[in-house]
């Protein structure tokens, strides 16, 4: 999960990791309970701590992690009206760094390509590198054709989500068929649907690309049963 990302992401940044698993999420709930949230989420960020001067070198290992964690409270998010009607994206080209599986605070061109969506008046954009859809601003994509289910193979290319872990999993344990392999733009306009995941989206529809209906351009059967079933299940494990 979560947990498990933090510290590959550390791991392949040189960072120490400054709380086990259990520390973790005993630090969560606190947080939670503290701050009174029922609906939202955990944003957390750990930086490698202050060396006392500025340098382009890591600083040595006696140095310890700075860790800043808050609550965002989202009353309803579950109940998005969005989810009803679908997101319309448009696409952009991916110019990010190579290594999109580490998660960092590096989100400058995701936040130039949200605001690209924002002016455009759509819901967000899709990341095209080599003439493939990589992942959306902050989230996975996904198209669907038939029963099956297409997303982008894990690799150094995109972020390893753990909502699209999540949903991979529900879906093969629904009998659903996922394929796992690059799609194009035109490829994703002429499929029966497509979809997003993440922490914050769960599982939202795309009902337009670019201009182009998707489908019918409506919600589809497939997304609408996958963020059923995610919400159901991530419903049972809660902090």
């Amino acid at each position: 999960g979560h947990c498990t990302r933090l510290a590959r992401s550390l791991s392949e940044l040189e960072m120490q990791n400054p709380h086990s698993d259990e520390d973790w999420l005993a630090i969560f709930r606190e947080i939670v309970a503290r701050n009174g949230v029922e609906d939202g989420m955990v944003y957390l960020q750990v930086t490698r701590g202050n060396p006392g001067d500025r340098d382009f070198a890591y600083p040595s290992d006696d140095v310890k992690p700075t860790v800043v964690l808050f609550t965002q409270s989202k009353p309803g998010l579950a109940d998005s009206p969005a989810a009803k009607t679908g997101w319309k994206v448009i696409s952009i080209p991916d110019v990010r760094w190579g290594r999109r599986d580490i998660k960092t605070v590096q989100l400058l061109y995701p936040s130039m390509a949200k605001m690209a969506a924002k002016k455009a008046g759509v819901d967000d954009a899709w990341l095209v590198e080599d003439g493939f859809v990589t992942e959306g601003t902050s989230n996975n994509a996904y198209i669907v054709k038939g029963n099956k289910i297409i997303t982008r193979a894990l690799s150094h290319d995109i972020l390893h989500g753990i909502t699209r872990a999540a949903v991979l999993r529900f879906a093969s344990e629904a009998q659903m068929e996922v394929e796992e392999r690059n799609f194009t733009i035109a490829e994703a306009q002429a499929a029966d649907e497509a979809f997003i995941t993440s922490a914050s989206a769960f599982v939202m529809p795309v009902v337009e690309i670019d201009g182009a209906a998707v489908g019918t351009g409506t919600v589809g059967r497939v997304a609408t049963r996958m963020r059923e079933i995610y919400l159901d299940e991530t419903r049972k494990a809660a902090v």
